[in-house]
């Protein structure tokens, strides 16, 4: 009974044993099919392309099918239930129709020296590392006014037909034009004068302001015993209108010497030079000496027109009488200032005819020959002589008729090359 007991148990055992190597043996052969099937490579899908695909958001029972032994998402072809919201084909990097989503690149492209595009913490522009060959040009350039014996601008030259000379030698001619230029003009007016030459010439001021053109800039001063700038600079228009209104109620000086003593004197009434009151004070008033400082209005009317752009051509226009006493700058120092900034100064000294004259001196400012030449190394501060010829008989050194009268400017400074 015993050996029978033992024989079941162990005829159970190898039953049992027997199970397991049958269960066993038939999960080696799934676990093979899974692993072949998975060595075994997808065919390429005719769906989508070969390239790479972006990823997709996960969608509801994914896991589920991961967990339920499905290959890898990687290696099979998303369906077509997986595709964006959108319904809208990947984006490819080899497209044609794709649009770029930045900004163009810049289209100015500099070239440099090798190695000068090395950052080296500065933030200076590449054209200052550039190689740079610095030269100083002296450029002058003479307006010139020719007319006939009558006082008519004579027109039709050409540039053959001038010579010029700096310091007795001839210059070669690189520029020549007889366009009119836009002027930048400084107006000076002299209330020193007597009231009544005031008042005459404040009567001509419109036809002063019709003179110039849209294209030209205007300042206007006066100056007595001291100078003013009654406008800075403008275009004609309802701002230099305004101007000549305000100056046109300016008065010149009293006519007649000042009362300083008698019974009309500001000390009082008197008998015999012996004041009425005794107890009054004594007042001794001596005349005011007045100045007519001509000298520091050219010079002030100067310095500010050699600030305008230089295609300008730059004239001071001077309403006086011409006296000048007790200015700080001399006439010297003017002159300098004038012929190193190329400024031409025309004066109407005459109290008749103000209106012709103010058509006539800006039409010569505005219609005149421009002659340009390069000056070769000329000494900084030193004056240097122009003369500029005509190949026609001068009504100055001829007596043939008929003749021309030439007006340019008799010289000029060199300045310092500007740094």
């Amino acid at each position: 009974a015993p050996s029978a007991s033992l024989g079941r148990q162990n005829s159970a055992g190898n039953s049992q044993d027997t199970q397991g190597q049958g269960q066993s043996s038939e999960q080696k052969p799934a676990q093979d099919n899974n692993q072949q099937k998975e060595n075994v490579p997808d065919a390429p899908s005719t769906v989508q392309p070969p390239t790479a695909l972006p990823q997709l958001p996960e969608t509801p029972g994914s896991e589920e099918q991961s967990s339920q032994g499905q290959r890898p998402e990687q290696s099979q072809p998303a369906p077509a239930t997986q595709q964006p919201a959108a319904n809208e084909p990947p984006p490819r990097a080899d497209s044609a129709d794709e649009q770029p989503t930045g900004p163009r690149p810049p289209l100015n492209v500099k070239t440099v020296p090798q190695g000068s595009a090395t950052n080296n913490g500065s933030e200076s522009d590449t054209q200052e590392q550039l190689f740079k060959i610095v030269t100083n040009v002296n450029q002058v350039m003479v307006p010139v006014t020719v007319k006939d014996e009558s006082g008519h601008l004579v027109g039709g030259l050409l540039s053959k037909d001038f010579v010029v000379r700096e310091n007795g030698k001839k210059q070669t001619l690189n520029f020549f034009t007889s366009d009119p230029f836009a002027l930048s003009a400084a107006v000076i007016f002299d209330l020193g004068m007597k009231d009544v030459d005031v008042q005459k010439v404040n009567h001509t001021f419109p036809a002063l302001e019709g003179v110039f053109s849209p294209f030209d800039e205007v300042s206007i001063y006066s100056y007595s015993n001291v100078v003013g700038q009654l406008s800075s600079w403008t275009a004609v228009g309802q701002r230099l209108s305004d101007t000549f209104t305000r100056l046109a109620t300016a008065s010149g000086r009293n006519n007649g010497p000042p009362v300083v003593d008698g019974p009309f004197g500001p000390q009082g009434p008197s008998i015999n030079n012996v004041p009425v009151d005794p107890n009054a004070p004594m007042i001794v008033k001596s005349t005011q000496q007045e100045s007519h400082v001509l000298n520091d209005a050219l010079l002030r009317a100067a310095l500010d027109l050699s600030k305008r752009p230089k295609e300008r051509r730059k004239v001071i226009f001077i309403i006086s009488d011409g006296r000048e006493y007790r200015s700080d700058a001399s006439y010297r120092d003017v002159l300098k200032v004038l012929l190193s900034n190329n400024i031409e100064v025309f004066n109407e000294l005459t109290r008749t005819g103000l209106e012709d004259a103010y058509s006539r001196l800006m039409g010569d400012a505005r219609n005149q020959y421009t002659l340009g030449y390069v000056s070769h190394q000329p000494a900084v501060g030193q004056h240097n002589e122009i003369e500029v010829l005509v190949n026609r008989p001068s009504c100055k050194r001829s007596s043939i008729r008929p003749c021309v009268d030439v007006t340019a400017k008799e010289g000029y400074y060199a300045m310092p090359a500007a740094r």
